[in-house]
């Protein structure tokens, strides 16, 4: 039967949280005036996820796994799950519960009442999280409004309800490491909001340590940005500047007779040009490393299986058909 609602969650080594993403997001689900359907994305886990996730489905009818063949990353599972979804509307939640499930209701009432394209799920109380992480996400989602332009909301992560038209827009893109916070954004699609409490993690470890929040934090502002270009620009043109002066002083010192032997203002001429030099082709080897990515057109993510069409190894299937490898774009 058609589905209106598809449910995207990817998974990543969550065993532990699963059985209690099914016992909270399964009755949210059901309450819902609208035929559903879960997917559920495990990005290349290595632990008891994929077992975990083929036992919920026996029970489960609505709930849909499909397995990347390797992990590729959060927003590439968010992309799979989006190639792969058939809803109407599609949700894309985490599944660590620190984003309620029970948010999806006020935000498919909204979708439908306003008419509008997505609907951000805003985190309107953020006190389980730390000093350091709240003041850091303000501090990034101001610093990529600024640089970018985008609109993106602020305190939005990657809770949100979007249409069929805004999924299709956005598989139909060809970027690859897409940030979906703010290519959502970038649409311009018509939007509203729906404000929650953030809770806590209910089971296992955080997937997104500092080392993956800058690597987003790079894929963001790099995606979404030619600031930093012109940043190298103004900083080239402030240091030749800098050294003409230093070069005129130089002059007018050894003029005057003032000069002295010695290496400690060359040192520094030195290192500070150097300085220049170094940040602004480290900013240029971002946007060439981004180009090359981008000119290999290798696709960031493999499906080696989905339940509903029966590939892939385990799949339950009438069909004797050998397994074959789908293969997108993020």
């Amino acid at each position: 039967m058609p589905v209106e609602l598809s449910i995207v969650i990817p998974v990543y080594n969550e065993e532990d949280v699963l059985p209690l993403l099914a016992d909270r997001l399964r009755p949210v689900a059901e309450g819902l005036d609208a035929a559903y359907e879960v997917i559920t994305v495990d990005d290349g886990s290595t632990d008891l996820s994929p077992v975990v996730l083929q036992r919920l489905r026996r029970d489960w009818p609505q709930l849909r796994v499909v397995r990347l063949r390797a992990n590729a990353g959060h927003q590439a599972a968010i992309s799979a799950g989006l190639a792969t979804a058939r809803g109407d509307y599609v949700v894309t939640l985490d599944a660590d519960l620190q984003d309620p499930p029970e948010v999806i209701a006020p935000m498919l009432t909204a979708a439908r009442e306003q008419g509008v394209d997505v609907v951000y799920g805003v985190r309107g109380d953020r006190s389980t999280d730390t000093a350091f992480k709240r003041l850091s996400a303000r501090a990034f989602y101001r610093v990529i409004r600024t640089l970018s332009g985008t609109h993106a909301q602020v305190d939005a992560g990657d809770y949100r309800l979007m249409s069929r038209a805004t999924v299709d827009a956005i598989n139909a893109l060809p970027e690859q490491h897409r940030v979906l916070r703010f290519v959502v954004p970038a649409l311009g699609f018509p939007s509203a909001s729906v404000t929650y409490r953030r809770d806590e993690r209910a089971a296992g470890t955080s997937k997104y340590p500092l080392a993956k929040m800058i690597r987003l934090s790079l894929d963001s502002v790099t995606g979404f940005s030619t600031a930093p270009l012109r940043f190298a620009t103004w900083l080239g043109l402030l240091g030749g500047v800098a050294a003409f002066g230093l070069l005129l002083y130089a002059l007018v010192a050894m003029a005057l007779g003032h000069t002295l032997p010695g290496w400690t203002s060359t040192v520094v001429a030195v290192a500070g040009v150097g300085a220049v030099q170094l940040l602004c082709v480290g900013i240029l080897g971002e946007y060439v490393g981004r180009m090359y990515t981008h000119l290999q057109a290798r696709p960031t993510y493999f499906i080696a299986y989905d339940s509903l069409t029966g590939t892939g190894p385990g799949a339950v299937s009438g069909a004797d058909e050998p397994a074959r490898t789908e293969s997108r774009r993020a």
